[in-house]
């Protein structure tokens, strides 16, 4: 059993990390914290605004920071934006305040579920498939790297991935909990 303070999911976009995740917070009482979304609501811009002004470095720099402060928490199951792995600092915090699950997918997986999506600054081009197995390369090291659990979701719903990652994480985690 690997107690930690909170639940953190990292993998690529596409991967199911909002679906699931709600579901798993809700299932251990957990707050669902969507790390993009925090990121949006201090700024006051979306991801595609932030990316036009302040480039994917200073889109970079605010998610270290958000991710730092949601980390000083416990209690919480963390959906992670798929380059927040990209940051040793990040990954390293990660590993000290939680139990990290990689939700791991492929690139045909993920074409179909991203479809036409137009608020991901990275995919705003012809070439998406290439542009995620460029993505893909350099990430799956530090997924896996960063990961105390993978979990495939290809072909599987989220209630289906929700259901096997549960009984994972019934064997393999629990929280703790901490002093305020």
């Amino acid at each position: 059993m690997n107690p930690a303070p909170n639940l953190i999911l990292v993998g690529p976009m596409g991967a199911g990390k909002t679906s699931i995740g709600k579901r798993v917070a809700e299932r251990f009482g957990l707050v669902f914290v969507d790390v993009d979304q925090v990121i949006v609501d201090r700024a006051g811009a979306s991801i595609p605004a932030l990316f036009e002004h302040v480039g994917e470095a200073g889109f970079r720099e605010r998610e270290k920071s958000v991710l730092g402060d949601l980390l000083s928490g416990a209690g919480q199951l963390l959906s992670t934006g798929g380059g927040s792995v990209l940051d040793a600092d990040n990954r390293d915090r990660m590993r000290q305040r939680g139990y990290v699950v990689y939700l791991r997918v492929g690139v045909e997986a993920q074409l179909r579920r991203l479809g036409r999506c137009t608020n991901r600054p990275l995919l705003q081009r012809p070439d998406r498939e290439q542009v995620l197995h460029e993505m893909a390369v350099l990430r799956e090291p530090l997924y896996r790297d960063v990961a105390d659990l993978t979990l495939d979701t290809d072909g599987l719903t989220p209630p289906e991935a929700t259901a096997r990652l549960i009984q994972s994480l019934a064997h393999r985690w629990r929280p703790i909990e901490e002093d305020a």
